[in-house]
């Protein structure tokens, strides 16, 4: 299944961004689940959230990648929201 997950920075946490960037890229390629990701950019082009689309077998392993990504763990996020996405174009 896709699982799409929603997470919006809180505001004034770039730098919590910048200084865990490397550890969650390293999340990304070593769980190998990620199908696609990129951060949402203010009208400034500041990263300001994150889009992460996921390919698991269960709601369960998403949350737990989500619980686990560097970001969460460093309370990056002031949301986060993960459902589960169809992909239809693309």
């Amino acid at each position: 299944m896709r699982v799409a997950l929603i997470c919006r920075d809180k505001p004034g946490h770039l730098q919590t961004r910048l200084d865990n960037r490397a550890a969650h890229l390293e999340h990304i390629r070593v769980s190998g689940v990620v199908e696609m990701a990129g951060p949402f950019l203010s009208p400034e082009g500041q990263m300001t959230g994150s889009l992460v689309v996921l390919e698991v077998e269960t709601l369960a392993q998403a949350e737990d990648w989500a619980a686990n990504d560097p970001y969460a763990k460093a309370g990056l996020f002031e949301s986060i929201s993960i459902s589960e996405w169809k992909k239809v174009i693309g």
